[in-house]
């Protein structure tokens, strides 16, 4: 299973210790793959840095973690372009990176994608819909 986090699952799974750690280790225990891609990892540092204050060396250590066990793609080198399918055009991108990694899912806990449900054969999910899909 191919899986994308959205920004905001990243920043809740270092932030806090909840849910988003806990889908976060799945991945480190490559209970799925993890795919990711340079707008998500720029825009996590930014606000580690920006938001919650983080010294430089923590959200090194945090993007360290990621790289360490998420897939990077790239979608404009995919050629991949998603223009006007989110309320919120800048999660657009979040959808392109999804096409570029061929995800099954995208994991968020943003309205404006929620609302979607659905993009072409990706499901989107709020961090507890997925953690639902490993129990039992």
């Amino acid at each position: 299973m191919e899986v994308i986090f959205d920004t905001n699952v990243f920043i809740s799974a270092f932030v806090t210790e909840g849910l988003c750690s806990k889908i976060l280790l799945r991945a480190k225990d490559n209970q799925f793959e993890l795919y990711t891609c340079p707008f998500i990892i720029q825009e996590f540092k930014e606000k580690l840095e920006n938001k919650f204050s983080t010294t430089k060396a923590e959200s090194q250590g945090a993007l360290a973690l990621i790289r360490e066990i998420s897939f990077i793609v790239n979608p404009d080198e995919n050629n991949i372009t998603v223009k006007g399918v989110c309320r919120d055009s800048d999660d657009d991108i979040i959808i392109a990176c999804a096409l570029a990694a061929k995800a099954d899912y995208i994991v968020t806990g943003d309205p404006d994608l929620l609302v979607l449900k659905n993009y072409k054969s990706i499901k989107i999910v709020n961090p507890r819909e997925f953690e639902l899909l490993f129990e039992n």
